[in-house]
């Protein structure tokens, strides 16, 4: 069956969950219908080790009796368990009680115009097929080098799916996506000094995955690279975020401005909307409608229309990230963001990663983060870290068992500069970012 025929289908049986509710006098209610598909292979040391066909299905509904709210779901699609699933829904908002924030999002605000955001690339793999790329990938990471001993295995996983949501106020639509990776982690030791590594790349489009060999050479590289680590004395010092752990920093950030967190006010930046919050030069956005792009979507897990907007322009606040009820508890509009950000993404300097490390001159680059330390509340941040100490901007040796600390007030404020190295591998595009200074714990 063609994904549109699919689609089509889905949208029937998301309608008739609508007017079933209606039946059983609900005043308003939302469906959600998804069919995913998928294959999952991984090998270690040369042998196959599973090998997972995925077959998904699942329906949600949510009812309200004027301000009273209840849900329910199930995956058995018949008619008879797509009753039972509404009565439970029904029942549940009956005995529940008012919220004058619970409801549709406003009918305005629904997205009305649904382009092809090229999200859709099925991967025609056979488990055979995937089986030789995940032994090609992890062959060229174990033979890499020969302080390369172990390995933790190589997978491959191809995923396509379909969502489709609607509404009583008369949104009903779907999409098909489809979403695969390749992934490798070996061990290297030398002496006493063992380490883990790894490397992997994703994409909706198979032709764009970064070859197995290349994947696999740049886990090898990763963890050889990181033996013979270190810890260092406690100091003050510039760090430097790599791109790939630079994410977690923005992610700090949307954390902080998101409405379950703001109307609870438990976020170090509430009231902060139009003050500056990072340096000038800092413009963070979202980009909602880029092709192909992992975070792309017309509208958001309520069908409000997303937007390319600024939420940072010149160092300055310009928005919050809100989904309806905390949009409406914090008297504000649905921002597009229920279920989260799409695209994020920070303006880069001139720089690439090797002109970062010149700038960073003697500090630390941050490669690993562990451990969850970041208190929305306050700010405060401390997480457990590893990485390389650079001297000159080169550098001089891996390090490991530190902790970075310091309160994400300041270190928003003190960003020296970001990378044009961008990681493109996730809802998150950022290359690295080089602050100013951190507390380093050692030992």
């Amino acid at each position: 069956m063609q994904p549109q025929e699919q689609i089509n289908e889905l949208k029937n049986i998301v309608q008739s969950l609508l007017d079933e509710a209606t039946r059983q006098g609900a005043t308003a209610a939302e469906a959600g219908l998804s069919q995913e598909n998928g294959l999952s292979v991984s090998v270690r040391l040369g042998d196959v080790e599973t090998i997972e066909h995925h077959c998904d299905q699942g329906l949600g509904i949510t009812v309200y009796f004027g301000q009273r709210k209840g849900s329910a779901s199930t995956n058995d699609l018949s008619p008879e368990a797509i009753k039972e699933t509404v009565s439970a829904a029904c029942s549940i908002a009956r005995y529940t009680s008012e919220d004058e924030y619970a409801g549709l999002p406003d009918k305005a605000l629904l997205q009305t115009h649904f382009p092809d955001l090229d999200v859709y690339h099925p991967w025609q793999l056979s488990a055979e097929q995937a089986i030789a790329l995940a032994i090609e990938c992890e062959g060229a990471a174990r033979g890499y080098h020969p302080e390369i001993s172990n390995s933790e295995g190589a997978s491959v996983n191809t995923h396509q799916g379909i969502r489709v949501l609607g509404n009583t106020l008369g949104f009903l639509q779907g999409y098909a996506s489809t979403r695969h990776s390749l992934s490798c982690s070996v061990l290297a030791q030398r002496g006493d000094s063992m380490q883990r590594d790894y490397w992997y790349t994703v994409a909706r489009n198979a032709s764009l995955l970064e070859s197995a060999v290349s994947v696999g050479t740049k886990a090898g590289e990763r963890t050889v690279r990181r033996l013979g680590a270190r810890s260092l004395s406690t100091r003050q010092c510039p760090v430097l975020y790599s791109a790939e752990i630079a994410t977690s920093l923005l992610g700090s950030f949307i954390g902080s401005i998101s409405g379950g967190n703001l109307y609870r006010k438990s976020s170090f930046l509430l009231d902060a909307l139009g003050t500056p919050i990072f340096p000038n030069f800092v413009h963070i956005y979202e980009q909602p409608y880029l092709p192909g792009a992992l975070g792309s979507a017309a509208y958001d897990g309520e069908g409000v229309a997303t937007q390319a907007r600024d939420l940072v322009s010149g160092g300055v606040l310009q928005g919050y990230v809100l989904g309806t009820y905390s949009a409406r508890k914090l008297g504000l509009q649905s921002t597009g963001n229920s279920g989260g950000v799409h695209n994020l993404s920070i303006t880069s300097g001139g720089h690439d990663f090797n002109a970062m490390l010149k700038q960073l001159g003697t500090g630390l680059l941050v490669t690993e983060l562990m451990g969850q330390g970041v208190n929305m509340v306050t700010g405060d941040y401390s997480r457990g870290a590893a990485g390389f100490w650079v001297e000159n901007g080169v550098i001089q040796y891996p390090v490991e068992e530190i902790t970075i600390a310091g309160n994400l007030k300041d270190m928003f404020k003190q960003i020296v500069a970001i990378g044009n190295d961008v990681d493109y591998r996730g809802n998150v595009r950022t290359g690295s970012i080089l602050l100013e200074k951190m507390s380093v714990a050692g030992e």
